[in-house]
């Protein structure tokens, strides 16, 4: 019914979960970037097929993916190794795709951000929306920010609201700082150069809404302060004990990241033509 394809590189601590997951599928593939510890053997270990690409971007292996993997079923499920189905979220798979209408090109997902065991529901915004299920040949991806988004879409995008769940910090806070002050760059880049409209703010879809969202308020002075108090204390973060403070915290230094980058983009942009 569905196909499952996985990003990975250097996932051997997070694959086994992901893989078990997703046991009731019979077409799962692993697409890898270079991975230098266990998670090829972890995968060869498992009924998947391997593939590997080097990484240029997430709308780029996203599109490889569809490109180049002979995937058994019409539909293709991408997920993150970081990443678990539930019971409910794999039951809202299958009737969404039992029930589509044929115009239907894919469906917009949502997760659980799980920090310290605790579903940071307050402090994440949730729901958030990503394209992750899509029907073959009816679209493609498009690089956002550190990201993707959906592109070339030649039908209707629909929602399945049972989210499945995230282990953002599942490799410890170094790590996702890492990584996210590399995301920072990025998401500097694409929110300076985006040709978003600012009308797309009051669309009712928060897949629409939010990215414009991210780029409108990056640009007011103090933000990276506003976002936290706006999911500490206005979207009752607080409640979520440590954890949420914790992310809360990080989420404002993250922001902060992308506001003095996107400074510095500027300046640079400036030197480069004067």
């Amino acid at each position: 019914m569905v196909s499952v394809i996985i990003l990975t590189k250097n996932e051997e601590q997070d694959l086994p979960a992901c893989l078990k997951s997703v046991d009731w599928c019979d077409d799962v593939h692993i697409l890898d970037s270079g991975s230098t510890d266990k998670t090829i053997e972890i995968a060869q270990k498992s009924k998947v097929t391997i593939w590997v690409n080097d990484f240029k971007s997430f709308g780029q292996q996203r599109n490889y993916a569809i490109d180049n993997i002979m995937t058994k079923y019409e539909w293709i499920f991408f997920l993150d190794a970081d990443e678990v189905v539930s019971d409910k979220f794999k039951s809202a798979i299958f009737k969404s795709i039992n029930d589509v209408s044929n115009d239907i090109a894919g469906f917009y997902c949502c997760w659980k951000m799980i920090l310290d065991g605790k579903w940071l529901k307050k402090c994440d915004n949730f729901p958030k929306w990503q394209f992750r299920i899509l029907r073959k040949g009816w679209a493609r991806f498009t690089d956002f920010g550190h990201g993707q988004k959906e592109d070339q879409v030649k039908g209707r995008i629909e929602y399945i609201k049972e989210p499945y769940l995230h282990y953002g910090f599942s490799k410890g806070w170094s790590h996702w700082i890492d990584r996210h002050n590399r995301y920072s760059t990025h998401e500097a880049k694409s929110r300076l150069n985006s040709n978003i409209s600012y009308k797309h703010i009051f669309n009712v879809h928060s897949s629409v809404r939010n990215p414009a969202l991210k780029i409108f308020l990056s640009k007011i002075p103090g933000w990276p302060a506003l976002r936290f108090f706006q999911a500490y204390l206005f979207n009752l973060g607080f409640i979520e004990g440590i954890p949420g403070l914790i992310y809360c915290l990080n989420m404002g230094y993250y922001e902060f990241l992308i506001q003095i980058k996107m400074r510095e983009e500027r300046k640079n942009s400036k030197t480069t033509h004067s």
